[in-house]
């Protein structure tokens, strides 16, 4: 079965408030759309190629996540998998299919809430430098990809170009207020801790992931995508070895082509070969059929 990729989605009629990378985000009044595309960025590019389907692997994966942390953290859900469309939405069922969830309205938090597992990425390049990661010590001798005695919140800013920066606890009690911030730090390790115990006995391990909080009525709530190929890092299991870098359920194959072309990492980003799509498709269907058991 073919299927046509989603780059850009306007819904004559409703109201888009916003464009990231990946999603397009529409006010519906009462309640915020929100819609995966199948973009693709790499280096804070967009791609220009988009992955078939990768719309709905996020959509579907941060459904199954939502349901299976509700019983211990609310969120910003009100439709649900499956749920059928609002009349309003019905004449666009196509390109909303299964990419598409309806949300309450929430005030974000002005950070990202990070918890690694392991060391990786940013923190393993601080580790080695300070043997610290977001100003928190660590002990000795660790190596790249070296799970963490225990898993450490280091919350990032929020940037809306570029790269987020990695922030202090202290620092994100001055964005957030303390009570927030504790708030925020506990119910992140609990859902990552929860995630990264589940995602074990389907072979994957959950390096590290970024959640987005947000208040609604005053209360935290969890909101945005939940643990997905591109708000973490998902390692198969089976291939795991500390002491190098791990493949992974992501962008790796986008990542790794562009290193190899002359390109010099600002817009606009080249075109993706077929080869390299339909290897990033496979993995981010890999992933879901993987953590829900069920092909998508």
């Amino acid at each position: 079965m073919q299927h046509a990729t989603l780059l850009e989605l306007d819904l004559p009629g409703i109201k888009k408030l916003k464009s990231g990378k990946v999603r397009e985000v529409f006010d519906l009044g009462d309640s915020l759309l929100f819609v995966a595309t199948d973009r693709i960025s790499a280096f804070d590019c967009v791609m220009p190629t988009g992955i078939p389907r990768k719309g709905e692997v996020l959509t579907q994966i941060s459904y199954f996540w939502f349901s299976q942390t509700e019983s211990f953290q609310s969120n910003h859900l009100i439709s649900h998998a499956g749920d059928p469309l609002p009349a309003k939405l019905a004449p666009f069922a196509a390109q909303l299919g299964r990419r598409s969830m309806i949300v309450k309205k929430a005030q974000p938090l002005a950070i990202e809430c990070v918890v690694r597992g392991y060391l990786a990425g940013s923190g393993w390049k601080e580790y080695r430098q300070n043997q610290t990661v977001c100003g928190i010590k660590l002990p000795p001798g660790l190596q790249e990809s070296s799970e963490l005695p225990e898993p450490i919140f280091t919350p990032a800013t929020k940037a809306e170009t570029g790269h987020d920066e990695n922030i202090s606890f202290d620092q994100a009690v001055a964005i957030t207020g303390g009570a927030i911030a504790e708030q925020a730090r506990e119910a992140s390790l609990r859902i990552y801790m929860s995630a990264r115990d589940y995602a074990r006995t389907r072979g994957i391990i959950i390096a590290d992931t970024k959640f987005e909080f947000g208040l609604v009525d005053g209360k935290l709530v969890l909101i945005d995508e939940v643990l997905t190929p591109d708000s973490s890092r998902f390692w198969p299991a089976d291939q795991y070895q500390p002491g190098r870098g791990q493949p992974s359920y992501d962008k790796q194959f986008v990542r790794d082509y562009l290193e190899t072309l002359v390109w010099n990492k600002t817009p606009p980003a080249p075109a993706l070969s077929d080869e390299v799509v339909a290897r990033t498709q496979a993995k981010y269907l890999e992933a879901y059929e993987r953590l829900t058991g069920k092909p998508l």
